[in-house]
């Protein structure tokens, strides 16, 4: 029966991220009702910089841009994650690495326990983004203030390609253009939406909030969630027992 019982809680999930993703164009958003727990608002979110080069910028711009939400700030703080940016619980660690020729450019990992997100990561993919085609300030701007987004709880917009004049939109940035760079209005709607009501608890900077999650990244030697391929789509589940899931979202290269 506990088998049965797991099993049905994984489908349920995965249905759950196929119907986000058909709806990713509606007016919501979200990953499902997952968000931060906190007591109050404005609460305050710590982004770890594990970044080298430009993304050391990029990651500040996305912060500043992300921060003039009405319930919600990041800070950028040095980097606590080592190897293949591993989760620090209570915050998201950001990094940058030569992940190699596995298809993504970016990807966005949030650990769930209790319906609520308790850590997160954000990684960058510098094997295409030294590429000509995708080494624009444009492209790398989106990328970095999307797979932060998602950390938040957010979705896409849409993934038609199309812009929607918001970084979480699916629009490939093929020169330096400037367009979906930075949330637009909608995006800090929807996370005012998210983040309405208050929880008797926190997430945000516990150290005990990922207990037995945070050896636990859900990736291969080469930063890919476990499974992965354009074949499967974007979204990813993974059941790390006790309650407790790890959700991967993937931007694929072209």
């Amino acid at each position: 029966m506990a088998i049965v019982t797991r099993a049905l809680t994984v489908l349920s999930l995965i249905v759950a991220l196929v119907a986000i993703s058909a709806g990713d164009a509606s007016a919501s958003h979200s990953w499902s009702s997952y968000h931060w727990a906190r007591t109050a608002n404005p609460f305050t979110l710590a982004l770890g910089a594990n970044t080298t080069g430009d993304w050391t910028s990029h990651l500040s711009t996305t912060s500043t841009n992300w921060s003039q939400s009405s319930v919600l700030d990041t800070v950028v703080v040095a980097g606590q994650s080592s190897g293949n940016c591993r989760p620090t619980a209570g915050r998201v660690e950001v990094c940058n690495k030569k992940y190699g020729q596995n298809g993504w450019l970016g990807l966005a990992q949030i650990w769930i326990s209790g319906g609520h997100i308790v850590q997160g990561v954000t990684k960058l993919n510098d094997t295409y983004f030294n590429l000509a085609a995708y080494n624009n300030w444009s492209e790398r701007q989106h990328v970095m203030c999307q797979e932060v987004g998602h950390t938040f709880g957010l979705g896409h917009t849409t993934e038609d390609g199309s812009s929607q004049n918001t970084c979480m939109d699916y629009y490939r940035n093929r020169t330096d253009d400037g367009v979906s760079t930075a949330p637009n209005a909608h995006d800090f709607e929807q996370l005012e939406a998210m983040y309405a009501h208050l929880d008797g608890t926190s997430t945000v900077g516990a150290l005990s909030a990922a207990r037995g999650a945070g050896g636990v990244d859900g990736a291969d030697g080469n930063g890919t969630p476990a499974g992965a391929s354009k074949a499967k789509g974007r979204w990813y589940v993974e059941p790390l027992g006790g309650g407790r899931y790890l959700f991967t979202h993937v931007t694929w290269a072209d």
